[in-house]
């Protein structure tokens, strides 16, 4: 099916909920991986909560005492989980040697890529709520009291991170579960250029541009803006969602392009651990 054919087909809610239902059975029948997506994100959030408690002691900078610390933190693993949470799902079926059988059924890509989102956003949920309730009996951070901005860089974030995630799939696809590996590391490209704990302002004049270029950098800026003085940026905010539209859209087409030159390859049956 060409890419063309694929965005003029119909699509099914009943097929993606079904594949959703599946990914859903695979988490409550192991606990590990349950366990696996709290532990993570409350070390980070333990860690970074009492460095952020050390630096407030020993020094009189505003900035440390309004949050930038765990809040960068949070919003850092809600992006990586976001992408994660899409390519662990991708990668149970291409370690099931699932692939080529889902594609043969009637199930079309968007629509499994629909269902790899929504999974995204429980793994998400089931993640990173907990750890962000407990930063506030433990480092008195909340993080939702941030309010309706708080909703804006979570949909940002999670549009990047899918969009990460699909290129990421893309690749695996073409190339074979050894490019697994991609799935954990090729985010960590954007933490220093997304700007989590600084200001674009520390990079290299000729580094700000690509920062710019990337969503994260005008979510971070964002969270900084409203911690440190109380201002909301929307502009930085629309900013952010133009960039993603465009992230997402050359996303969608380059997975569905690698996918069909994985059909021509013949190398959606041979794919597996």
């Amino acid at each position: 099916m060409s890419i063309a054919a694929e965005f003029s087909g119909g699509f099914s809610t009943a097929r993606v909920f079904a594949l959703v239902k599946r990914y859903i059975y695979l988490l409550r029948a192991s606990w590990p991986r349950l366990l696996e997506l709290v532990y993570w994100p409350a070390v980070q959030m333990v860690t970074w909560g009492f460095l952020q408690a050390y630096v407030m002691q020993t020094s009189n900078a505003v900035v440390f005492g309004a949050g930038i610390f765990i809040g960068g933190m949070l919003l850092w693993d809600l992006l990586f989980r976001s992408q994660l949470g899409f390519s662990m799902s991708f990668l149970e079926e291409m370690w099931a040697r699932n692939m080529g059988n889902l594609l043969m059924s009637p199930l079309r890509p968007l629509e499994f890529v629909a269902a790899l989102m929504v999974m995204s956003l429980v793994r998400l949920a089931l993640g990173l709520g907990p750890v962000a309730l407990l930063a506030i009996p433990f480092f008195g951070f909340n993080v939702f009291a941030i309010g309706l901005p708080l909703a804006v860089f979570i949909a940002n974030l999670v549009l990047f991170g899918w969009a990460v995630a699909l290129v990421v799939s893309g690749l695996i696809l073409r190339n074979g579960i050894g490019a697994e590996g991609l799935a954990w590391t090729i985010m960590f490209i954007v933490l220093p250029l997304g700007c989590v704990y600084y200001p674009v302002a520390m990079l290299p004049a000729w580094l700000q541009p690509i920062s710019w270029a990337l969503p994260p950098t005008a979510v971070f800026e964002g969270l900084r803006a409203i911690l440190s003085t109380g201002a909301i940026r929307p502009d930085l905010m629309l900013w952010a969602f133009a960039l993603n539209i465009v992230y997402v859209s050359v996303s969608i087409v380059i997975f569905l392009y690698l996918l069909e030159r994985s059909r021509v390859a013949g190398s959606l049956v041979q794919m597996g651990e």
